[in-house]
């Protein structure tokens, strides 16, 4: 006998199964209910602050970590910048994302990502083989927004 159909009916002295109260109805909503609640959880509101910054103290420090390195040339030659430049979207596609998640707000998700790229442009200035460009603060900064924008998007979807 399913679970949902094991109650038994008072009025009966407790012989017959009591499977009408239980409606095929209640139970998809129930299980509808539990799974909203359940899935996704990239998406849902972290539980504590440390929660919402540790991903981006982390991707931050991801950031930092390939920042520090001498040289990221791939050997491709004109191949290797496009690769760099996309790379550059991508990890602040995935800071603003981050962002955005630990702050509620598109627009204060944007200008943290900013400040970040400026600072890490200012850190590879000072490492040897590399050089700070205001072009990628405005590459890594139209990454920060593209991650912003996709986030809200997901979480638009997301929403009944």
């Amino acid at each position: 006998m399913a679970w949902w159909r094991e109650s038994v009916s008072p009025h009966s002295g407790g012989t017959v199964p009591d499977s009408h109260r239980s409606s095929l109805t209640a139970l998809l909503l129930w299980r509808r209910a539990y799974h909203a609640a359940v899935s996704v959880p990239a998406l849902t509101t972290p539980r504590s602050r440390l929660g919402a910054w540790l991903p981006v103290v982390a991707w931050a420090a991801v950031i930092f970590a390939f920042s520090a390195v001498p040289s990221l040339s791939s050997g491709l030659g004109g191949w290797d910048l496009l690769l760099r430049k996309l790379a550059h979207l991508t990890e602040y596609a995935i800071l603003g994302a981050l962002l955005l998640r630990a702050t509620r707000s598109p627009s204060l998700a944007l200008v943290l990502a900013a400040l970040y790229a400026t600072s890490d442009e200012i850190h590879q200035h000072f490492v040897e083989g590399r050089h700070g460009a205001p072009l990628d603060v405005a590459i890594d900064t139209v990454g920060a927004l593209g991650g912003i924008l996709a986030w809200r998007a997901l979480a638009r979807r997301r929403t009944p």
